[in-house]
C-alpha cells in the first residue's frame, strides 16, 4: 500500500496492564490505593453536568490559580495538561529542537524515548551507576536538553538537590526538565531552585499522590517566558485540552491539603514496613522514595515471581529489558493488599 510510505512509524509506549477482572490486587501501575479527597467525591456528586455542553476554560484558570497559590509562584509560571504525560509531550515539542541529542538515564520512564522518536528528536541515554544513581558527570557533555525523573522510575531513587543543581549548572544553555511524578512520597522538590535557574522546568501530576489518575491532571512550573512558550505550542494543537470536570475537581483536590498529607503519609509508612518484610524474604532493592519498590530476589528470578503472583491475581510490573529484567516494580497498595502479597510470597518462597 503506497500510502504507508508516508506514515510516521514509531514503537509506542506500553502502559501497565489494566486487568478486566476487578477482583485483583493491582500493584502494577503506581496508582494510589485510596480514594480522592472527600471534597472531590462530594463535589463530583453535586456538580451540574449540564455545563458539559460548553467548552472548558482554555487556560484552566481556577486550577492554575490554586496551584500557583499552593506552590507560592505566579499563575503565569504554571502550565496544566491532561496528565503529566501531556505536559511532558508538549515540553518535548517546545524545548527540544536544537538538533543536538537530548540526555536522559538509560533506566528511566520509558515514554522519553518514545516521544523523542515520535518528534524526531535525537537522544542519548546516560547509564545509571551500579547503585542506580545518576552520575552528574554524564550530563556535562554537549546536548540539546536534559530530562530525568526525581525520584527516578522504576528505581524509586531520589537525587539530592546538590546533584540536581550540578546538572543545572552544567546546562545553562538548554532546558532541564525534572519530572517529579513521585516527589510527594518522601522527596524534596527542586522548586527552591526556580529563581536561580531560568532553564528549569518542574513537572508534577495528580495521578499518584492526589488519587486522581482517572481524571488526567498534570502540571509544570517554570519561569513565565517558558510557560508562555508551552502555551503557544498547546494553543497551536488544541485549545481545549483539559475538560471542565477535571478543572473543577482538581481545584478541590489541591484545597484539601490535610487529606493529601494524610494519604501520602500512609503510603510512606506502608512502604517502609514492606521494605523490612521484603528484606526478610530475601529481596534487595534501592531505597525507594516513591510509591513503589523496585525489588529483585537473591535467588529466584523476577519473571518467575511475576508469573506466580499473577496466577494469584496479584499484578506487579516486570520488563524484559537490559539491566532491569530481574527486578519487579511493586506499587504500594493498602496495608491489607500488601499483607496478602507478602503472605503469598512467604509460602511460595518457602516451597521454592
Amino acid at each position: 500500500m503506497k500510502w504507508e510510505d508516508n506514515v510516521r512509524k514509531v514503537v509506542p509506549y506500553v502502559a501497565g496492564e489494566q486487568p478486566k477482572n476487578k477482583n485483583v490486587i493491582k500493584l502494577n501501575t503506581n496508582e494510589c490505593p485510596y480514594p480522592p479527597a472527600p471534597g472531590v467525591t462530594g463535589l463530583a456528586q453535586e456538580m451540574d453536568y449540564s455545563d458539559l455542553r460548553l467548552y472548558p476554560d482554555t487556560n484552566a484558570t481556577p486550577l492554575v490559580d490554586v496551584l500557583a497559590e499552593y506552590y507560592h509562584v505566579k499563575p503565569a509560571q504554571v502550565f496544566v495538561g491532561v496528565g503529566s504525560d501531556d505536559v511532558l509531550a508538549t515540553a518535548f515539542q517546545t524545548f527540544f529542537n536544537s538538533g543536538k541529542p537530548i540526555l536522559f538515564p538509560d533506566v528511566t520512564y520509558s515514554f522519553y524515548d518514545v516521544w523523542a522518536d515520535l518528534y524526531k528528536i535525537p537522544y542519548k541515554t546516560c547509564p545509571l551507576k551500579e547503585d542506580w544513581h545518576i552520575d552528574p558527570e554524564d550530563y556535562k557533555q554537549p546536548n540539546g536538553g536534559v530530562i530525568f525523573p526525581n525520584p527516578n522510575a522504576p528505581t524509586g531513587l531520589l537525587e539530592d538537590l546538590d546533584t540536581v543543581e550540578e546538572i543545572l549548572q552544567a546546562n545553562r544553555d538548554v532546558v532541564v526538565i525534572v519530572d517529579e511524578a513521585y516527589i510527594d512520597f518522601g522527596g524534596i522538590s527542586s522548586l527552591s531552585l526556580l529563581d536561580k535557574y531560568d532553564n528549569l522546568l518542574i513537572v508534577q501530576t495528580f495521578s499518584k499522590s492526589r488519587s486522581m489518575a482517572g481524571l488526567r491532571i498534570g502540571f509544570c512550573i517554570g519561569n513565565e517566558k517558558m510557560i508562555q512558550y508551552l502555551n503557544d505550542v498547546k494553543f497551536s494543537i488544541n485549545s481545549y485540552t483539559m475538560n471542565r470536570t477535571s478543572q473543577v475537581l482538581g481545584v478541590e483536590a489541591v484545597r484539601d491539603d490535610a487529606y493529601f498529607k494524610e494519604i501520602t503519609g500512609k503510603i510512606v509508612a506502608t512502604r517502609e514496613r514492606v521494605k523490612k518484610e521484603l528484606t526478610e524474604l530475601g529481596f534487595v532493592f534501592p531505597d525507594s522514595k516513591a510509591n513503589f519498590i523496585f525489588a529483585s530476589h537473591k535467588t529466584v528470578p523476577a519473571k518467575e515471581i511475576f508469573e506466580a503472583l499473577r496466577a494469584q491475581n496479584i499484578y506487579v510490573r516486570h520488563w524484559n529489558k537490559p539491566r532491569i529484567d530481574n527486578s519487579l516494580r511493586i506499587t504500594i497498595g493498602t496495608d491489607e493488599e500488601m499483607d496478602t502479597m507478602l503472605e503469598f510470597l512467604r509460602e511460595y518462597l518457602k516451597e521454592r
